[in-house]
């Protein structure tokens, strides 16, 4: 939950869960306490069926497919990635890239970045 650390004009500044200081307009609204139903992330799904009931399909690694289908794929038996760095099936970097905008007009209300 934010902290409100002060008010000065017409902004607010808060601190976010992250750890991230931000200015944020005084007319802003909130909602105070939790999200109800804390266990809804908890449930063991059980079976392969339920998970198909929701309409989740299986998840297949990109290691296993073939060159065409995944950067990963190919090769013979369990082979490393063959890259850099690991990449979605469309050639991104997967782990640690940053895909915030440079220069993002909410920018200037960030008074200090989250800590790493």
């Amino acid at each position: 939950m934010a902290q409100l650390m002060a008010k000065e004009g017409d902004l607010a500044l808060l601190r976010l869960p992250s750890g991230e200081l931000r200015n944020v307009p005084n007319g802003c609204m909130a909602t105070i306490g939790q999200v109800g139903n804390t266990d809804h992330g908890n449930v063991n799904i059980g079976k392969a069926g339920r998970s198909r009931h929701m309409g989740i399909r299986p998840t297949v690694r990109g290691s296993v497919m073939n060159p065409c289908d995944h950067p990963h794929g190919g090769g013979e038996g369990k082979s490393p990635v063959g890259r850099p760095g690991p990449v979605t099936p469309w050639g991104k970097p997967a782990l640690g890239y940053k895909t915030r905008a440079k220069h993002k007009a909410s920018d200037k209300y960030i008074v200090t970045r989250r800590k790493k």
